[in-house]
């Protein structure tokens, strides 16, 4: 990968952060679905073309906070399947289609049973297909948490998965979002996350204390006032514990590749599991450059097709 080089302005390479984001490309033509969870919720799927249409293989892409289908991640994965004649389906975690869902509960970092039902419900309408789960930030995090919870049981499911910028450690990658240039994201993601709660809370009075929300200056103080009392965790402390996945890297024992930016300022570097921490089909690529979820290429101003390709590539050598 040629990096995009980060102009003089912006310390460490954060350029690779936001600038997809300006450049990030119309998202294909989806056609939705929606299954109702067994709780009685419900989550929308969009299809990269239905599921009927084609046997080829098919992926799954589990999107990050406040993501969605039209995330720029997303867009460009897509693109790729689709110009490869493969399949794809990013499942929206509940509340993240533009339509608030019906129960208290939300989404978090470490909703592997999420995962489970969604990948499993997968494999219930294509039993002959090969099956691939990509997960990005949050969505990778629950993604490998899963893969290391079932282990020979994940098989069943999927061929092979794909982490991306997980924050890996939910507790180094929360206190590195207090510090430096990376608050500024912990500030745009609060801004969005409170609005969501303050439309939830609406509908569910009492669900959390407004005031200790609304007064959350940092991802733990709004994980502590909603996050972990919606999900039945006792604490963001236990909350971010719990739910972090690096624990479960040893469990793993179908393909995973881990890929994480070294200049991530979602989580730093000293975070990141080595080689004798993880499982031997767990497979780590800890690019140089490339930011939180940005990976531009090739010269200015750069694209985003590296990071389809390299999720590409684990998936084909794994056929």
């Amino acid at each position: 990968m040629t990096p995009y080089v980060a102009p003089a302005w912006l310390p460490g390479g954060h350029a690779q952060t936001i600038w997809p984001v300006v450049r990030k490309g119309a998202p294909p033509a989806y056609r939705r679905s929606r299954w109702d969870t067994p709780d009685g919720d419900f989550i929308d799927v969009d299809w990269l073309a239905m599921p009927e249409e084609a046997d080829a293989p098919l992926v799954v892409l589990f999107h990050g906070l406040e993501g969605s289908s039209s995330s720029h991640y997303a867009a460009a994965l897509m693109h790729a399947l689709a110009a490869r004649g493969w399949g794809g389906a990013v499942p929206h975690f509940r509340g993240c289609s533009g339509e608030p869902n019906r129960l208290p509960r939300a989404y978090h970092s470490g909703d592997s049973a999420e995962i489970d039902w969604v990948l499993r419900r997968m494999r219930t309408l294509f039993p002959q297909r090969e099956i691939f789960a990509a997960g990005v930030s949050l969505g990778g995090n629950a993604l490998l948490k899963w893969a290391g919870e079932q282990e020979n049981a994940a098989r069943d499911a999927v061929q092979a998965v794909a982490g991306v910028c997980a924050p890996l450690d939910l507790t180094a990658a929360g206190q590195a979002l207090q510090q430096g240039f990376s608050r500024f994201y912990a500030k745009n993601f609060l801004l969005t996350l409170k609005v969501g709660s303050a439309a939830k809370l609406a509908r569910f009075p009492g669900l959390f204390d407004e005031v200790r929300m609304r007064a959350a200056r940092n991802l733990y103080e709004f994980d502590d006032a909603v996050t972990a009392p919606v999900h039945g965790f006792k604490d963001a402390a236990d909350y971010w514990r719990r739910s972090s996945s690096k624990p479960w890297l040893g469990g793993i024992r179908l393909p995973a590749l881990v890929l994480n930016a070294l200049n991530d300022p979602f989580l730093p570097r000293e975070a990141l599991p080595a080689a004798q921490a993880v499982a031997a089909a767990v497979t780590l690529d800890y690019p140089a450059g490339g930011g939180h979820v940005g990976f531009v290429a090739g010269p200015f101003p750069g694209h985003i097709g590296w990071l389809p390709q390299r999720l590409l590539a684990h998936f084909d050598s794994r056929r």
